[in-house]
C-alpha cells in the first residue's frame, strides 16, 4: 500500500512540476521585459531539478542526484552572471 501511495504522489509531484515548467516558459517567451525573463530562466532550472530529483526517485539511481547538483550549480552562476550582466552592463570587469 505504501508504495502505491509513493507512486502517485510521485506522478501528481511530477505532473505539477511539469506544468509549472510550461508556464514558465509561457512566461519566458512572452515577458515583457528582461527581469519577468531572467525569473522565467531562473525558475525553470529549479524546475529542471525537480523534475531531475523526481526522476531519481521514480528510477532508484543515485547518478540523477548528482546530475540535478550540476544543473543547481550551473543554474546558480547563470542567474548570476545574466543578473549582473542586466545591473551593469558587463559580465567581466
Amino acid at each position: 500500500m505504501t508504495l502505491n501511495v509513493l507512486g502517485w504522489a510521485l506522478d501528481v509531484a511530477t505532473l505539477g512540476v511539469a506544468v509549472a515548467s510550461l508556464l514558465c516558459g509561457w512566461r519566458l517567451l512572452a515577458g515583457p521585459g528582461m527581469t519577468d525573463r531572467l525569473l522565467a530562466i531562473d525558475t525553470l532550472y529549479i524546475n529542471a531539478v525537480a523534475l531531475i530529483v523526481l526522476f531519481g526517485l521514480r528510477w532508484q539511481t543515485d547518478l540523477l542526484f548528482e546530475a540535478a547538483l550540476l544543473v543547481a550549480m550551473l543554474g546558480f552562476v547563470s542567474t548570476v552572471a545574466v543578473g549582473r550582466f542586466l545591473t551593469r552592463g558587463d559580465v567581466i570587469e
